[in-house]
């Protein structure tokens, strides 16, 4: 059997390497059109900020290594030109040389990638906008700033690499103006959740642009002009422009092959295309979402090499292997904070119009006690009418890697808030607390799904009509005096049984306190003592501060949950 590749990034490697150990006589062949096989492009950002130090650290493996190993012939600066189906043959340019030729193929893989969305903006072509996709992109960017003794650069997008980029260039001294089109940066997250990278951002030095689009690149000086919409323009030596990312679909178009509502490449549970002799894999290719059960593009690295072990075991016993679709699991540093998410978000299920119930909780990343315990938020999005995990959005310091993969769990199997309950975890006071974040997130929601407790969120809170509602502060009295929701009234928990006389029973009682937990003890008493209109702000006034931007948001970093926090 012969075996061609058209990719040698993540999931072409993976592919060629599982052949060759499931079939030690067939010949593979893949074709790369740029310089590098096998290398980590998530780390690219961390090598032009310093954080690797060296550029060989970057190669998973080199053309020599894979060929000297598993005898692939490995052709890079190959550019497959077209696919002719019929024959089952491919035109490849060697770049290098200037040759066409063409190959044949029993069995072919696409593996393409994805390529940076660059619209047609005024002046985006100028000699000061990189976009970063591989290595040579990122040796361009190095050997500029050094070049250039860059001091100030743009980054454009708010996505996982704009964020990437603008952390690194600020350790090298660099100042950085971010502009973000959209309200947020990390589109994936709710604004809420999104919000606590904002603090992050600004806490660090980068200039948020957010809500601003780009309309025109100018040159001015020695600098790159970049004039906003909406807002007056900003100067910088140089510009990283990411705004994402779109499959490398047009060979796959080229050749008859179908392509999916998204653009990219249709596939089955097997990998196979619309030829049966043709397999695709990788951010080319459209995938179900198993939230949603939708088309769907994911470009992530770890989908990626799944892809490749499945498609080459379909290609070599017959297609026993499948590829069910991704829950979009997806983890980033930004400065000190690491953020992450599975499944869907509140505001993509909103658009999707699955139902949903939304739930905050803030915990900490080890137990209180002992000591260095930093903040760890919590939002997960739930199906009212059973509970079913449908996703979750993790920000703190510590332990968001560990809280998210127990989440994106659960959402993988199907599984629902009772099994955030029930997951066992491995506790000692260094490492987390007995009833662990993801555990208090699963009572929480029980609580709402129960109708122990009925919840509002923060943005709720503009709607309040005060001569029908009442606001509720349930914290101490310090703590109120710090800072507060406009038009609430304080009555501590503590004294709320004493102080019954003085709450209203013909109004709607909206009760918060920092995280939400004093909150629903409160609504609790109330219920219980007669109050039937009660209602409890869903991640307190933690989430709302933020949220809102409140002058007291930059607290969130130093609040610590108390004990009287983390009894559910």
């Amino acid at each position: 059997m012969k075996y061609l590749i058209i990719g040698g990034v993540a999931g072409g490697a993976t592919v060629a390497a599982r052949l060759r150990r499931m079939d030690e006589k067939a010949e593979i062949i893949l074709f790369e059109k740029g310089e590098y096989v096998s290398y980590a492009n998530c780390g690219l950002p961390y090598y032009i900020g310093n954080i690797i130090p060296e550029r060989e650290q970057l190669f998973v493996q080199t053309a020599q290594g894979i060929t000297s190993r598993y005898e692939i012939d490995i052709r890079l600066k190959s550019e497959v030109l077209s696919i002719d189906r019929v024959a089952k043959r491919v035109e490849v340019k060697d770049l290098s040389s200037g040759e066409i030729y063409s190959e044949s193929y029993d069995k072919l893989v696409m593996s393409p990638g994805a390529e940076p969305l660059k619209p047609p903006v005024p002046g985006i072509n100028n000699k000061c906008i990189f976009t970063l996709r591989n290595v040579p992109d990122t040796d361009r960017i190095k050997e500029y700033i050094k070049s250039n003794s860059v001091r100030s650069a743009i980054v454009v997008g708010g996505g996982f690499i704009g964020l990437e980029m603008a952390e690194n260039l600020r350790h090298l001294g660099i100042k950085v103006d971010l502009v973000e089109m959209a309200p947020q940066v990390m589109s994936h997250l709710d604004f809420s959740m999104a919000s606590i990278v904002h603090l992050e951002l600004k806490a660090k030095g980068v200039r948020l642009h957010l809500g601003k689009s780009v309309e025109e690149f100018k040159t001015s000086g020695a600098y790159v002009e970049a004039v906003l919409k909406g807002e007056k323009s900003i100067f910088a030596d140089m510009v990283i422009w990411s705004i994402g990312v779109k499959p490398d679909s047009s060979l796959a178009k080229a050749a008859g092959l179908e392509l999916g509502s998204t653009g990219g490449i249709k596939v089955n549970q097997f990998l196979q295309t619309s030829d049966p002799n043709i397999y695709a894999l990788g951010d080319a290719v459209e995938v179900t979402h198993l939230v949603s059960g939708r088309p769907a593009l994911i470009p992530l690295a770890g989908p990626a090499n799944k892809m490749g072990r499945i498609a080459a075991d379909n290609m070599i016993l017959g297609n026993v292997s499948t590829y069910t679709g991704s829950i979009g699991t997806g983890i980033a540093k930004v400065f000190d904070l690491t953020v992450a998410s599975a499944g869907m978000s509140g505001k993509w299920l909103e658009r999707e119009r699955i139902p949903h119930i939304d739930s905050y909780t803030h915990s900490a990343s080890h137990a209180g006690y002992y000591p260095n315990a930093l903040p760890l938020s919590v939002k997960i999005s739930f199906a009212p009418d059973n509970g079913k995990l449908l996703g979750a959005q993790v920000v703190g310091f510590e332990g968001v890697d560990k809280r998210v993969e127990m989440f994106a769990s659960v959402i993988r199997c199907g599984g629902t808030i009772y099994n955030l309950m029930e997951l066992e975890h491995a506790y000692a006071p260094p490492f987390s607390s007995a009833k662990d974040p993801v555990n208090m997130a699963g009572f929480v929601a029980d609580n709402i799904l129960s109708k122990r407790v009925n919840v509002v969120t923060w943005r709720e809170i503009e709607k309040i009509d005060i001569k029908k509602d009442l606001l509720l502060d349930v914290r101490t009295s310090e703590e109120n005096r710090f800072a507060s929701i406009p038009g609430s009234v304080n009555i501590p928990v503590d004294e709320l049984r004493l102080r019954l006389d003085e709450i209203p029973s013909d109004k709607r009682i909206i009760v918060y306190c920092a995280v939400g937990l004093r909150g629903y003890l409160a609504t609790r008493i109330l219920t219980q003592n007669g109050f039937r209109k009660v209602f409890n702000l869903s991640g307190g006034y933690k989430t709302y501060s933020v949220a809102t931007g409140q002058p007291s948001a930059f607290q969130y970093f130093s609040v610590k949950i108390t004990s009287g926090d983390q009894i559910e």
